[in-house]
């Protein structure tokens, strides 16, 4: 009887090397894989996986790279939008894992299979990104979730991969690492309660950063385009500030928040450069644009980043409000500097030719050479017009 085929989207993590044992023993499946990766892995790195595969007994593995796609046609929309989940989040994982779901489906119909399993639990955001994903785009193609179906627990998982002689490393099965190019998460023990916190090796990244150090960094339209300097193609920006930026501490914070399936979730992030240019953005956008775009602009970024981290991204919406994010570019370009320092940096200044700061027209709390007092005092009368007749028919009461 010939197996049926099955996609296992593929970390090299211990939730999907279990599925990758489990489909084939338990389940009698034909078992394929694909990883796809945002950015967050080195071409060794890569290779391991492929390598891990094969001892999984897993028939094909393919790198599907989907760092490009990724960043223009989200990532970059996060950053017109200064986008930062609860103020702190800059949806690394949320963003990236909607990609890597579409990129599985256009796999799994070029090569003809007609199920897709993936990882995920039955507590977090991702099944539900995952699943969402496939039944739109392939209503008729089956999903596979072994984990949330068993309800297993790591512990298990690993004792039961031992038993069919799969020795996982002892820091994957410790901490649940995501990374992409947009940052890494980190779940462990510590993250499952209010009051833990993650030790300095959760972290990906060690810190080495001392005294302090100044970068520039150069935004086009919006986009990151030169970092001290050197011009590179944005994903090139992005990859060699996270470089630069993740060995001084910088980027990481636990993120409290909630669920798409309404309960409370803690993770730890790092995320170096996504925090940087998000900063550096906002900092260049309060120099050249008016008040009022900055509002709606704080608006429409609130909603995008909710959508995108909601799983709404295929919502028709969301291409709405991408064309009203890229409007509001035109005139965000110059120069940034930020100061790094162990666990902290700093945006220092802002260059550009579209500056609205000008000490021609005014400067903030001394002199102005646009307007006179009686100008002023004009102004101020007519401005408070309505609220002077309502306390005058309403009293000032309490």
């Amino acid at each position: 009887m010939k197996k049926k085929k099955v996609l296992l989207a593929l970390s090299g993590g211990l939730d999907t090397s279990f599925c990758a044992v489990y489909l084939a023993r338990e389940k009698g499946m034909e078992v394929h894989s694909a990883i796809v990766n945002t950015g967050g892995f080195s071409e060794d790195e890569l290779e391991q996986v492929s390598i891990h595969a094969a001892k999984l007994g897993i028939v094909t593995h393919t790198v599907l790279d989907v760092t490009a796609d990724y960043y223009l046609k989200c990532i970059r929309y996060m950053i017109f939008g200064n986008v930062l989940r609860n103020r702190s989040y800059p949806l690394s994982v949320s963003s990236e894992r909607t990609f890597q779901a579409i990129a599985l489906v256009n796999h799994a119909r070029k090569h003809g299979f007609g199920c897709i399993a993936h990882g995920s639990t039955a507590a977090g955001n991702d099944q539900v990104r995952f699943d969402l994903v496939i039944q739109v785009l392939a209503p008729d193609m089956e999903i596979l979730t072994p984990i949330r179906a068993l309800q297993i627990s790591r512990e298990d998982e690993t004792g039961y991969l031992r038993e069919h002689g799969i020795e996982m490393n002892p820091e994957t099965v410790k901490y649940s690492i995501n990374q992409g190019i947009w940052g890494t998460s980190v779940g462990g023990k510590e993250t499952l309660n209010s009051g833990d916190e993650l030790p300095e090796e959760a972290y990906p990244t060690e810190v080495t950063g001392t005294g302090s150090e100044l970068i520039t960094l150069e935004f086009d339209r919006g986009e990151p385009v030169a970092l001290n300097g050197r011009r590179a193609e944005p994903v090139e920006v992005i990859r060699d500030l996270g470089k630069m930026a993740a060995p001084w501490g910088v980027g990481r914070d636990v993120h409290v928040g909630d669920t798409i399936i309404g309960i409370k979730g803690r993770v730890g992030f790092e995320a170096a450069a996504a925090r940087i240019i998000i900063d550096s953005h906002l900092a260049l956008e309060k120099h050249v644009l008016t008040r009022w775009q900055l509002y709606w602009k704080e608006q429409v970024g609130s909603w995008y980043g909710m959508f995108v981290h909601e799983a709404m991204y295929l919502e028709p919406v969301m291409r709405d409000l991408e064309q009203f994010l890229k409007s509001t570019q035109k005139n965000v370009s110059g120069i940034v500097t930020v100061r790094l320092r162990p666990y902290h940096f700093t945006v220092t200044g802002v260059e550009s030719r579209f500056d609205l700061m000008k000490p021609e027209f005014a400067s903030y709390g001394e002199m102005n050479l646009a307007w006179s007092s009686a100008e002023v005092d004009g102004f101020t009368k007519i401005l408070g017009n309505q609220q002077r007749i309502w306390f005058a028919v309403n009293g000032f009461g309490e």
